[in-house]
């Protein structure tokens, strides 16, 4: 099995940590990041985050009953934009576990700038579009990424 961390991100005191790069495929006709781009870097982020944690979307589709995650509701509020080159860091933690539902806080940072920010909830559902109980083992690896009082304020003004 190699070694996933470089790859995933790493876990940090404020919850996980990835890094993405700006390529010019991001950017519109004026040279900043196009905003649904934020979508997709935050899915990315969140994907790794699973990954790290020990949740695999392959793994969900091969239990018993098959399941997967779907976007209820997400927020976002931009603050800056990214260039070209430059090279964003998503933090992600958890904000709350309960039943089939999780929610997370996501924020783009460059060079000690916020960039935009995310909240967004998440369903546990079968393939039937129906929600589920998220199974226990994955909802403990979720919520142990909850940040203690100190960090998440920290992670409001993070340098």
């Amino acid at each position: 099995m190699t070694d996933l961390q470089p790859l995933s991100g790493r876990r940090i005191a404020e919850g996980h940590e990835f890094h993405i790069r700006v390529y010019y495929e991001d950017t519109d006709f004026s040279g900043v990041v196009y905003h649904a781009n934020y979508l997709k870097y935050f899915e990315r982020s969140r994907t790794e985050f699973l990954r790290l944690v020990g949740i695999h979307h392959s793994d969900l589709k091969a239990l018993p009953e098959p399941l997967a995650f779907a976007v209820s509701h997400i927020d976002v509020r931009f603050h800056r934009p990214a260039r070209i080159d430059d090279l964003l860091r998503v933090i992600t933690h958890t904000v709350a576990v309960r039943g089939a539902l999780f929610v997370l806080r996501q924020r783009a940072w460059c060079n000690g700038h916020l960039l935009a920010e995310a909240t967004i909830e998440i369903v546990c559902i079968n393939l039937d579009n129906r929600p589920r109980r998220l199974p226990k083992a994955m909802s403990q690896c979720i919520a142990a990424c909850v940040p203690d009082s100190g960090e998440a304020a920290k992670n409001d003004t993070m340098p």
